[in-house]
């Protein structure tokens, strides 16, 4: 009898402090779901009312943010820019002055003024004057002077009535006078001067030629 009392007492006591621990944990945990349940509820209570003007003041304020924070970005990438393009516009200016001190302005050159050329032959007051009488009759023609290869020395000059100059002709116009020269005789005749003899052997036109190197005996030809 003994032997079984002492062995119930422990299981008593066992017994009786399981009991104890479990009320109490039922006594501790039964307000915190009372807590818990009223926190739900009144978070419950409280989305329910407010819940779209929330969402929306929330979508506003992301969105500004993300305006002033891309406005922030484009402003520094704009300093950057400008600290980045300093000096590439310092290096150009120093370069462009220093490229305008070693290269001056360059001066313009003056143009040289042509000169009138001379003209191929000279006329004397005695040609210009049989030449303007012949200008004034009914029929006014022009003198062409070439030169042909015939006589002593070689070459002769030819003189014939023309009424107008062709192609490649060369005009010599002194004191409104008209002389039309071949352009195959122009070597061989430039420089000269044309005169006219009027005397009792003859009357024609006669001719000073500095490229002349000989004359024959009778004066009709010369050579070049």
């Amino acid at each position: 009898m003994l032997t079984r009392i002492i062995s119930v007492r422990p299981l008593l006591r066992h017994s009786i402090y399981n009991y104890r621990l479990l009320n109490t944990s039922s006594t501790i945990r039964s307000p915190a779901m009372q807590l818990n349940t009223n926190s739900n509820s009144s978070l419950s209570s409280y989305s329910s009312e407010p819940s779209s003007n929330s969402t929306k003041k929330w979508s506003r304020h992301v969105i500004s943010n993300n305006i002033s924070n891309n406005n922030i970005n484009d402003e520094n990438k704009i300093q950057d820019e400008k600290q980045t393009l300093q000096p590439e516009l310092q290096s150009q200016s120093q370069s462009q002055s220093q490229s305008q001190s070693v290269n001056p302005p360059k001066q313009r050159r003056k143009r040289r003024t042509l000169k009138p050329l001379k003209a191929p032959i000279t006329l004397t007051e005695n040609a210009k004057s049989h030449l303007r009488a012949l200008s004034l009759g009914p029929n006014p023609k022009l003198i062409r002077i070439s030169v042909k290869n015939r006589g002593c020395s070689g070459l002769t000059y030819h003189l014939e009535y023309v009424d107008k100059p062709e192609k490649f002709d060369e005009i010599v116009n002194q004191d409104d006078i008209k002389v039309v020269i071949d352009s195959k005789a122009l070597f061989s005749i430039i420089g000269s001067e044309m005169d006219w003899v009027d005397n009792k052997l003859s009357s024609k036109f006669v001719f000073k030629n500095p490229n002349s190197k000989g004359t024959c005996g009778c004066g009709e030809s010369f050579m070049v």
